[in-house]
């Protein structure tokens, strides 16, 4: 059983940055795409950004384009995403979450192991 740590949330002013990371306690790690969702009070969880297994297919959704970065080092079996300009919308517990598979999907239900979520504010 994989087990995901995700970590790096905060409360940030408008226009800030934050940087999360997700630890996985598999040693397969560079075997599963790896992505961050996000899910608001009331709302339903939402894709943010993938990545594949090596890093070399980045998939990342409209409100995430320009402003986040997804990284990984399969060394350290720890996947992170890097949070510039962060706007109030921004704001939600976000999960990081993998798939034993090459491809990134923006699907939830794709998607196998979760972390237990972190929570990110951004104040205006």
């Amino acid at each position: 059983q994989v087990q995901l740590v995700d970590s790096g949330g905060g409360l940030v002013q408008a226009g800030g940055s934050l940087r999360l990371s997700c630890a996985a306690s598999e040693h397969t790690f560079s075997s599963m795409s790896m992505a961050w969702f996000r899910q608001a009070p009331g709302k339903e969880r939402e894709f943010v950004v993938g990545i594949s297994q090596r890093g070399g297919r980045l998939e990342y959704s409209e409100s995430a384009k320009g402003r986040f970065t997804i990284s990984r080092d399969n060394a350290k079996s720890t996947m992170f995403l890097q949070m510039n300009s962060l706007k109030p919308e921004d704001s939600a517990v976000y999960y990081c979450a993998a798939r034993r598979f090459y491809y990134v999907t923006d699907d939830i239900l794709d998607y196998d192991y979760w972390g237990q979520g972190t929570q990110v504010t951004v104040s205006s």
